[in-house]
């Protein structure tokens, strides 16, 4: 009997807080290094990226503040801490690339999701620059009046009329 690969994209966990906190500049794809028990518990479910950062440290991206829930079924040797530093598997040139860009000011790597590609796990991670409150106000304005927009013409395509709100 054959094992049946997996295929396809299966989200595991997503930083929803990066994308309003953060304005993105660019998105890369990373492996991830993992130990025991972690992968299982993972295809469970069990993560958290709240709080979650990536650091250049020696040349290589280390991923901090992961939570990987202990797997529940597992051997007791094979555990490792839930909170543990994890390095990130790119090219080197991407690294290097990466790298260059953080010396800018204000941009920082923040990771946004975390999910299996083809049975691999794998985090989507980007630099980033924070944005200011008003910026924020900003953002969440245009994208109500992006909506509306669409609602509006979405209803004229089809034919119906809104009524205006008093």
């Amino acid at each position: 009997m054959t094992a049946i690969r997996e295929t396809g994209r299966r989200l595991v966990a997503s930083n929803r807080r990066a994308r309003h906190d953060y304005a993105i500049l660019r998105t890369y794809e990373a492996g991830i290094v993992l130990i025991g028990n972690e992968v299982k518990s993972l295809r469970a479910g069990h993560a958290s990226l709240a709080g979650a950062f990536v650091q250049e440290d020696d040349g290589e991206l280390m991923l901090h503040g992961l939570h990987i829930a202990e797997y529940g079924f597992g051997r007791r040797g094979l555990r490792s801490e839930p909170r543990r530093t994890r390095k990130l598997l790119m090219h080197r040139s991407e690294i290097d690339k990466i790298t260059g860009r953080l010396a800018d000011a204000g941009v920082t790597l923040v990771p946004l999701s975390l999910y299996f590609q083809d049975g691999w796990a794998k985090v989507e991670i980007a630099l980033a620059r924070g944005r200011r409150s008003f910026d924020k106000r900003q953002a969440i304005a245009q994208r109500d009046a992006d909506l509306e927009m669409a609602r509006e013409l979405s209803d004229r395509l089809r034919g119906r009329r809104r009524r205006r709100r008093a």
